[in-house]
């Protein structure tokens, strides 16, 4: 048998992003560093830094266990090792009514994990010449629905990617800085000057993939054909759509609220790059992977996908949680043991993280059909510090 060893440690608690209330959701943040010779699949021995064994069993067991004492129905996982995907599972069942199991096959929705594959996207356009990352968005696409505010003529792209655009995160949103602008629900509007500093948006990211759908004569319906060619295919992402189709019809899960079934959803009908991305843990590991190595991007890009694009101010709820930084759709972690690359999100009913490593490039990302992800995501960084609870 091949074995190998896996060495973890805790980070101080992260801000997962929720596009329905950003502050309502937090989850500790892990970095794995894996010392191995393996084999792709399977598990051997796994010791922590308290010398402790654990098998893969007793991780299985310890999800298993974890799951049903927080009635989380559904979960898919993988974990990454030197740029490999060295584990992946699906656990639970599809819908707590009709208690269908959870597959392999399984598909979540990965709400706000979506913006950093979107990103890539924009990236790779960028390379492509279809656009440039400081080029006003209004001189590829005036946008009506902020026209009235000559302010928004400013905004680029690298603005977008990087929270700066000074949208709101949702135009429902009741999060309007300066009560003097008297905003009525429902309309877009700017919070401060663009790119003068960072507050998280979703508008923002639909605002620029209005663009990009326009630049490759599409619209946001049929924009994901674009992203297939771009990014799946190349990346070979076995599942991951920003629009629904047959497949995902035939193999999404059931999202769950307060243990019932929540059958809301993100819009599958039109392609939201900050929240409708349908996908599995191993198919969205390979777009990790693709990012620690750089794949499918010209260094340049690629390099400014990783560079602190903007510093948090203090007062920002994620620097308490040791986010420091954005890069171009990257949450940017300064660690004891190197930079850490990440993005969490939450539809609600779907919760989901992912964490990587350039360096090590180490990695794991989960996704649930359920609003208990940032509760599991706190015990399993203690089980696999400690080999307990």
């Amino acid at each position: 048998m091949i074995h190998f060893i896996i060495l973890l440690w805790p980070i101080k608690k992260r801000g997962i992003l929720n596009i329905r209330n950003m502050k309502n959701f937090e989850s500790s943040f892990i970095s794995v560093l894996l010392l191995l010779s393996i084999c792709y699949c399977s598990f051997g021995q796994i010791k922590n830094l308290n010398g402790k064994e654990i098998t893969s069993s007793e991780i299985d067991t310890f999800i298993k266990a974890q799951m049903d004492s927080l009635k989380m129905q559904g979960l898919s996982i993988a974990i990454i090792n030197k740029g490999k995907i060295v584990y992946h599972n699906a656990f639970g069942v599809s819908n707590a009514e009709t208690r269908d199991k959870i597959n392999e096959q399984s598909i979540f929705e990965g709400a706000s994990i979506s913006k950093p594959v979107f990103a890539y996207f924009v990236m790779r356009m960028v390379d492509k010449g279809v656009l440039a990352l400081d080029t006003p968005l209004f001189k590829y696409m005036p946008y009506p629905d902020i026209e009235k505010d000559e302010r928004y003529k400013a905004i680029t792209a690298r603005m977008v990617l990087s929270h700066q655009s000074g949208f709101p995160n949702w135009r429902h949103n009741i999060d309007i800085a300066d009560s003097n602008l008297h905003v009525k629900r429902g309309e877009l509007y700017l919070k401060f000057n663009p790119g003068t500093k960072f507050s998280y948006s979703g508008e923002g990211y639909l605002y620029l993939a209005k663009v990009v759908a326009h630049l490759n004569n599409c619209t946001l319906q049929t924009l994901d054909s674009v992203f297939q060619q771009q990014v799946v295919l190349p990346l070979k992402m076995r599942h991951a759509s920003f629009v629904k189709n047959t497949y995902i019809s035939q193999h999404k899960v059931t999202g769950h609220e307060n243990e019932r079934v929540a059958l809301y959803q993100v819009d599958p009908s039109f392609f939201n790059p900050a929240s409708s991305l349908q996908t599995d843990a191993l198919s969205y590991a390979q777009f990790i992977i693709a990012m620690m190595n750089g794949s499918g991007l010209t260094n340049k890009s690629y390099n400014e996908m990783l560079k602190p694009q903007v510093m948090l101010e203090k007062d920002n709820n994620l620097t308490g949680n040791g986010v420091y930084a954005w890069g171009l759709g990257l949450a940017i972690r300064k660690t004891p043991f190197g930079v850490m690359y990440e993005h969490g999100g939450s539809n609600g009913n779907f919760q989901s993280m992912f964490m990587f490593s350039k360096t090590n490039k180490n990695g794991y990302v989960f996704l649930t059909n359920c609003d208990k992800g940032n509760v599991f995501d706190n015990v399993l960084v203690k089980f696999l510090t400690n080999g307990s609870l």
